[in-house]
């Protein structure tokens, strides 16, 4: 599994913002309104966050030798949980701030001012769950090989 690009959270936010907008400005179109985002989202997504950045601070005291062990299991779980969460947050923060798009022409209605205010929380929590998504896959990064065997064996082509 490989490294998770910025470039990549990027195009899914600008992918999902674009969409989110299109779609929520049909559906508009057509009589339907989405009711506002509700502000425990915000909280919800700061949350998750920081668990995912905990979980990878055990990844990271084992790396560095501070941890005596750590299940290889665990370890494999938090890089998908840590790849997983920057990806979300890429695609929430899109959600997000595809609705605060939306309601930037009609910030004269009281209504649409507090949806695009709870839009906007939402969208820059969504931002902070993605680069703690991007932090810990760093925290979870193996150190290269050194000059020990391993190095050798990767000389050797016994291991490639």
């Amino acid at each position: 599994m490989g490294r998770t690009r910025l470039s990549t959270l990027a195009l899914v936010a600008v992918a999902a913002g674009a969409t989110t907008w299109w779609l929520l400005r049909l559906l508009e179109g057509r009589g339907t309104h989405l009711g506002p985002v509700l502000w425990v989202v915000a909280p919800a997504l700061l949350v998750l966050a920081v668990l995912v950045l905990w979980a990878a601070s055990g990844v990271r005291s084992y790396l560095r030798g501070r941890r005596p062990s750590l299940d290889a299991l665990r370890a494999a779980r938090t890089v998908a949980l840590a790849k997983a969460a920057s990806l979300t947050g890429a695609l929430l923060t899109g959600w997000y701030a595809g609705q605060v798009l939306l309601t930037l022409p009609h910030l004269h209605v009281e209504a649409q001012q507090g949806r695009a205010w709870s839009a906007g929380v939402a969208a820059l929590s969504s931002v902070v769950l993605a680069v703690a998504g991007v932090v810990a896959e760093r925290f979870c990064e193996l150190p290269p090989p050194g000059d020990g065997e391993d190095a050798r064996m990767r000389e050797d082509g016994a291991h490639d």
